[in-house]
């Protein structure tokens, strides 16, 4: 198939292309060569620095990691689930036709987009004199939100005019037009960057250790200076692997709802039937499959 944005590569580019990516593969294979040789020769894969996870002290330290866990999915899940909403209405202030409420809108959204996500959380702890588990989701909050503000206003200005034009035409208000038209829209189409920001609203949740929030990070942290400097790479290897597991189950779930969707929308136009009032008395042009005012090729 030929590209539109670049010539097709003849044989000396794709040699050229082969030998590339065979060499950088070599190269990350011998990084990760000399990585593992050098945890090799530290005794970092020695038995007993990994026993705290099968031996008697296994029940412990997955209590304490399921604990850090299940801290780190609830602040996630309660900031995204009132981030969304919050960045829904914040689109559609943003891109109100009325200028006095677009623009504060604007200066709100740039502002929290460029504020540190650990400085809000801080904010809201020492001023507000809140707990940490509200200061870690009120942060999540306000900056997400900003950002799933501007990820849907991208997505419904990427949509064709008539698709606004079209629910006004058949007389649909603006704020209906842009519930039941262009969000819906707009949601599928932007929904491979709302799930990555998912993933990234999930890994700041790890932000919280610095308030005092005891989420996975800090409680492998505390597990780790409880055990002793030998146990450190063990405890925070298995932290990022969860970590790692829990954002890809998260992608692997926001693909399948994708494909569900696409699959709704292109097997869910019904036959069109027509109603001409005269079902059922052998009259029926559309029954007899005779078009109104042509003749009847049976007549001739």
């Amino acid at each position: 198939m030929t590209s539109v944005l670049y010539d097709v590569p003849g044989p000396k580019a794709r040699l050229y292309s082969l030998i590339g990516s065979a060499a950088g593969v070599l190269i990350i294979l011998g990084i990760l060569a000399i990585a593992v040789v050098t945890l090799a020769q530290q005794g970092i894969f020695d038995a007993d620095r990994w026993e705290i996870f099968y031996g008697p002290m296994a029940p412990d330290v997955w209590n304490l990691i399921g604990q850090g866990i299940v801290s780190t999915l609830t602040a996630a899940a309660v900031a995204a689930v009132i981030a969304f909403p919050l960045g829904i209405a914040l689109c559609l202030l943003r891109i109100s036709l009325i200028p006095w409420i677009r623009i504060p809108t604007q200066v709100v959204l740039e502002f929290l987009r460029g504020m540190p996500v650990v400085l809000m959380m801080l904010f809201v702890l020492l001023v507000f004199a809140t707990g940490q588990f509200q200061a870690v989701v009120v942060g999540l909050v306000l900056y997400n939100a900003a950002i799933f503000a501007e990820i849907l206003r991208a997505g419904i200005q990427s949509l064709p005019k008539g698709q606004r034009e079209a629910g006004l035409a058949i007389g649909l208000r603006s704020f209906q037009s842009r519930m039941s038209i262009e969000f819906p829209q707009a949601v599928r189409r932007m929904l491979p960057s709302l799930v990555a920001q998912l993933v990234v609203l999930l890994k700041d949740t790890s932000l919280g250790y610095i308030v005092g929030y005891e989420e996975l990070l800090r409680k492998i942290q505390i597990m780790a200076d409880f055990l002793g400097p030998d146990f450190l790479f063990p405890a925070f290897f298995v932290g990022a692997a969860i970590y790692i597991l829990i954002n890809l189950t998260v992608s692997r779930i926001a693909i399948m709802i994708e494909r569900r969707g696409s699959k709704k929308a292109a097997g869910g136009m019904a036959p069109m039937t027509i109603r001409t009032g005269l079902e059922g008395t052998g009259n029926d042009p559309v029954a007899q499959n005779v078009v109104p005012g042509a003749e009847n090729p049976e007549k001739k």
